[in-house]
């Protein structure tokens, strides 16, 4: 098992959530987070006619754990439809996933998925 989490746009969240739901995954985690990469992340902005700087712009976190013969069919999603080629599209990490446990149950392993 992996666990694979990306951080995207948020405006990317229902093209990527829809296009997994397609790809057959069923579960996962979305967070609201706030970070910058590379390029610092930083912007200027309007509101109101003032103007400021975002320092650390809002993301999405995915987190997704799933079956090792999985991991690329779900990064190709994620990357199709969260990338829109511009500076600050996000990232994907894959981590590996030891042991899954289901609470309600005590399965573990694969069915856990």
């Amino acid at each position: 098992m992996k666990k694979i989490e990306a951080i995207i746009r948020p405006l990317q969240l229902e093209a990527v959530k829809t296009a997994l739901a397609e790809a057959g995954v069923t579960g996962m985690t979305a967070s609201d987070v706030r970070g910058s990469g590379r390029a610092g992340g930083q912007r200027a902005d309007s509101f109101r006619g003032e103007q400021y700087v975002i320092h650390l712009p809002p993301k999405i976190k995915l987190e997704l754990t799933v079956r090792d013969e999985d991991v690329d069919a779900v990064i190709a999603v994620i990357l199709e439809q969260a990338r829109t080629g511009e500076e600050g599209d996000g990232k994907i990490f894959v981590l590996p996933a030891a042991e899954a446990r289901r609470i309600r149950t005590g399965e573990t392993g694969d069915r856990v998925l």
